[in-house]
């Protein structure tokens, strides 16, 4: 599976983007995906998951309420609609793909895009 990330671009605080992740391979749907972040000196960090189905999803505490993470297994994609965004938010943002199905740790994921960088302006 290969993953291509992108959407992020330049926002100000408050404004809204989409990131899209493209997997090519026929076992897409079979996998649970996340999107993590990593802001400059920082680690990267899990931002959402969601189970192959998108039946379960998961979020960390500091993108609840503003992010939506979904999936269309039809077309091999998988979506982070990021609202309300904060200069906090500004980071690079990578889809992964685990073949155990989803999780919140970087070491579960089989898979990497390159990075979309979203920037956020107070």
């Amino acid at each position: 599976v290969q993953l291509q990330a992108f959407g992020g671009g330049l926002v100000q605080a408050g404004g809204s983007l989409r990131l899209s992740c493209a997997a090519s391979g026929r076992t897409f749907s079979s996998h649970g995906m996340g999107w993590f972040r990593q802001a400059p000196g920082k680690e990267r960090e899990i931002v959402a998951a969601i189970s192959w189905s998108g039946g379960i999803t998961y979020y960390a505490d500091f993108v609840k309420g503003r992010f939506t993470i979904s999936r269309e297994n039809a077309k091999n994609t998988v979506y982070l609609q990021m609202n309300s965004l904060t200069p906090e938010d500004t980071a690079v943002y990578y889809c992964a793909g685990a073949k155990m199905g989803w999780s919140l740790k970087k070491s579960d994921y089989d898979y990497w895009g390159q990075g979309t960088l979203v920037t956020v302006s107070s």
